[in-house]
C-alpha cells in the first residue's frame, strides 16, 4: 500500500533530515544537506530510487510509534505472534559526519527481523559500487560514500542491489545499525558509539525542549512544533528551511510540486516572533543574523528565498526518471520563484529586524545602514507590479498584500527613528511614503460593496494574506473594513472548515492548473484574525481543529484534504508549525507564557 504523506515521520540533525515511514522504511534523506542530492528518493519513485528498511520479517506496517517526550528519537514498534521489536531512529548531532543510527531492541520473545537497505545516490539515479572493508559495507559513487556496520556484527549480503540483514533479537537484546555518509575522496570518519548517541541525544533535546516558556493549553502541541522548527534548522548558519522535502504535491496528480528546501523571508518576522515569544533567544539570534547575511549587497537584488547558506543561485531543474508522489509530475530540485519580484519581503525584513532590535537581540553595526539601503530603493519600486506572496506564475499585478507590506516597511523605519533618534534617516519622508501607501491601497485596493479588501488593484478575487492587515497594524482589529475582510475570506475561500491561499478554480492568477487542499498557515491566521476580532471561542475552536490534523507523531504538511482526509504539500512544513505556535501564544498567551 502506498504511503500517504502524513504517514511519515522526521528524524534530524540540524543539517539534514530523514523521513521515516509507518512500516520502518526511511524513503527520504538528503546528505550532507538539506538541499543536497537525495541518497534515499523512494518516497517520490520507487524501492530502486533507494530506501532503507527495517522491520520483523513478513510485517507491514508498525503497531505503535512515538517520539520519545521531548525529543527527535522515535520509537517504532511491532507486535508479531513471536513476540515485540522496537526500532529506535535518530540522527545524532553530527562532529564531522552525519550518521543515522536505528536500534533494534527485542521486548518480548523472540523475532526475527530484516534489514533491506538500497543506497541510490542522487536522487535516486547513480546505483554505487558496494564492497567489504574492515566488517563494513562500503559504497561508493562519484563524490559520495557511506559505510554502513553494526553493533554487535550481524551477517550482511548482497541481492537485487541492495545489502540485507537477518537476524533475531530476544527481550532485551539490542542491535545497532549506523550509516555514515562521508566524501569519497577523504578518509573515513572516526566512528561514533550508537548507544552513547542515543543517551546524548535525548538529554539534549529534552534540555532544549526544556526552555519552552510556554506552559499553556496545548503545550505538547506547541513543543513538538518547536522541535521541528529546531530540525529544520541549518545549524552551522541559523537558516531555517520551509521543509525537509521536494515536490510532495499541493494536488495529487498534478503539478503544484515544488522544492522547499529553501529560507524563505516571508517566515521571517513570524519564526523570530514564535523563537522570541517561546524563550529560544540563541535560535531567534541566529535567525536574524542569517537573514543579515543572505540579504546583504544591493537592494534591488533582494531574493524572495536562499540556500541554507545564504546561496542565491537556486535553479530549477525537473528529473524526469522521478515519477513523484502519488504519479505527481514532474519532480522538482532548485526552484524557479528565486527570481521573482515579491514587494512584500522587504517589509517582513524590516519588521524583522525592528522585531529584533525591540526584543533586545543586539543589533549588528552595519544593521541599521542596510535598513536605509532597503528604504531607498522602496520609495521608488513600491509602484511597481510584482509576483505577490504565493510566487504566482501568471504575470505580476499590484497585489494588495505586497503594498501593505510596503507599508509596514516604512512604519517600521518611522518607528525606529522615533524610539531611536540617534539614528540617522529619512523620517519626514518616510513618513510621508507609509502616508501615501496608505492611502493608496485604502482606494485602489478595497472594495466598498462588498466591504473587504481585494487580492490585487481592481479584483474582485480575495487573499488568505489579507487576514494579516490587523496583525501588521496596518488597520485596528476593530475597523469595519478588517472585520469584513475577515468575513468575506471566511465565505469565499473556506474549505471544509479550514481555509485556502485562493482560488484557483478557474482563475489565471497564478498560470497554473486549478486544484490544491486547505492551506494551514492561513487556517492559523483566519483563527488569530477571529481573536483580534472579537470572536475567541470560534478562534479557539478553530485552532482545536486545526491541532486535530496533526499526525500521530505532531507532524503537519503545507496543506490538508478535507474531503480525502489527508495532508498535502511538502512536510514537515515549517509555516504550518510556525502558525501552530504563534496561534497558540496569542489565544492563550496570558494563560501559558512563561
Amino acid at each position: 500500500m502506498k504511503a500517504r504523506i502524513d504517514d511519515y515521520a522526521l528524524i534530524g540533525d540540524e543539517q539534514t533530515a530523514a523521513l521515516v515511514g509507518k512500516d520502518g522504511s526511511i524513503d527520504w534523506l538528503c546528505l550532507p544537506r538539506f538541499d543536497s542530492g537525495a541518497c534515499f528518493a523512494r518516497l517520490l519513485g520507487d524501492e530502486d530510487h533507494g530506501h532503507w528498511r527495517i522491520a520483523p520479517e513478513g510485517a507491514d506496517v508498525c503497531t505503535r510509534r512515538a517520539y520519545r517526550p521531548g525529543t527527535l528519537v522515535l520509537d517504532t514498534e511491532w507486535e508479531t505472534a513471536d513476540g515485540a521489536v522496537r526500532v529506535t531512529d535518530l540522527m545524532p548531532q553530527r562532529e564531522r559526519a552525519p550518521d543515522v543510527v536505528r536500534i533494534v531492541e527485542g521486548v518480548r520473545g523472540r523475532v526475527t527481523v530484516r534489514s533491506t537497505l538500497r543506497l541510490r545516490f542522487d536522487y535516486g539515479s547513480i546505483m554505487p559500487w558496494v564492497r567489504r572493508a574492515d566488517g563494513h559495507r562500503v559504497a561508493v559513487a562519484g563524490p559520495d560514500s557511506a559505510w554502513l556496520r553494526t553493533e554487535p556484527a550481524v551477517r550482511t549480503w548482497g541481492e537485487r542491489y541492495g545489502t540485507h540483514s537477518r537476524f533475531t533479537v530476544a527481550e532485551g537484546e539490542r542491535v545497532a545499525f549506523v550509516l555514515t555518509w562521508h566524501p569519497s575522496h577523504e578518509r573515513r570518519p572516526p566512528l561514533i558509539d550508537p548507544y552513547e548517541a542515543l543517551e546524548s541525544s535525548v538529554a539534549d533535546w529534552r534540555a532544549w525542549a526544556g526552555r519552552c516558556r510556554y506552559d499553556g493549553p496545548y503545550r505538547e502541541a506547541v513543543v513538538r512544533s518547536l522541535i521541528t522548527l529546531k530540525a529544520l534548522t541549518y545549524a552551522p548558519t541559523g537558516g531555517i528551511v520551509a521543509a525537509a522535502t521536494t515536490s510532495l504535491p499541493e494536488n495529487p496528480g498534478g503539478v503544484r510540486n515544488w522544492d522547499y528546501r529553501y529560507c524563505w523571508l516571508r517566515d521571517s518576522t513570524l519564526t523570530l516572533g514564535a523563537l522570541l515569544t517561546a524563550g529560544y533567544q540563541e535560535e531567534a539570534g541566529a535567525w536574524r543574523d542569517w537573514l543579515l547575511r543572505a540579504v546583504a549587497g544591493n537592494p534591488a537584488d533582494l531574493q524572495i528565498m536562499y540556500g541554507v547558506a545564504g546561496e542565491r543561485r537556486l535553479p530549477e531543474t525537473e528529473l524526469p526518471w522521478l515519477p513523484g508522489f502519488a504519479g505527481s509530475a514532474p519532480v522538482r530540485i532548485g526552484n524557479g520563484a528565486v527570481d521573482q519580484l515579491q514587494l512584500d519581503v522587504y517589509g517582513e525584513v524590516m519588521d524583522s529586524l525592528s522585531l529584533a532590535r525591540a526584543s533586545g537581540l543586539s543589533p549588528k553595526p552595519h544593521m541599521w545602514a542596510m535598513q536605509r539601503s532597503l528604504m531607498k530603493f522602496l520609495e521608488s519600486a513600491w509602484r511597481q507590479p510584482d509576483e505577490g506572496l504565493w510566487e504566482v506564475r501568471g504575470g505580476r499585478r499590484h497585489f494588495v498584500h505586497s503594498k501593505v507590506m510596503v507599508w509596514v516597511a516604512a512604519d517600521r523605519a518611522v518607528g525606529t527613528l522615533e524610539r531611536h533618534p540617534e539614528l540617522s534617516g529619512d523620517l519626514e519622508g518616510w513618513r510621508r511614503l507609509r502616508d501615501e501607501v496608505h492611502r493608496e491601497v485604502c482606494e485602489k485596493g478595497f472594495d466598498p460593496e462588498r466591504n473587504t479588501f481585494t487580492q490585487y488593484y481592481g479584483s474582485r478575487e480575495l487573499d488568505a494574506a489579507l487576514l494579516l492587515i490587523p496583525r501588521v497594524g496596518f488597520l485596528p482589529p476593530d475597523d469595519p473594513r478588517v472585520v469584513g475582510t475577515v468575513d468575506a475570506i471566511r465565505h469565499d475561500l473556506g474549505h471544509g472548515g479550514f481555509l485556502r491561499r485562493y482560488d484557483t478554480d478557474g482563475s489565471v492568477i497564478d498560470g497554473l492548473p486549478s486544484g490544491e487542499g486547505a492551506f494551514l498557515a492561513c487556517s492559523f491566521w483566519l483563527a488569530d484574525a477571529l481573536h483580534l476580532t472579537g470572536r475567541t471561542r470560534e478562534a479557539r475552536e478553530l485552532f482545536d481543529r486545526l491541532v486535530g490534523l496533526c499526525n500521530d507523531v505532531g507532524l503537519l504538511a503545507e496543506e490538508y484534504d478535507p474531503l480525502g482526509g489527508c495532508q498535502l504539500g511538502n512536510f514537515p512544513q515549517a509555516f504550518s508549525h510556525i502558525g501552530l505556535v504563534n496561534t497558540a501564544l496569542t489565544l492563550f498567551g496570558e494563560d501559558g507564557a512563561g
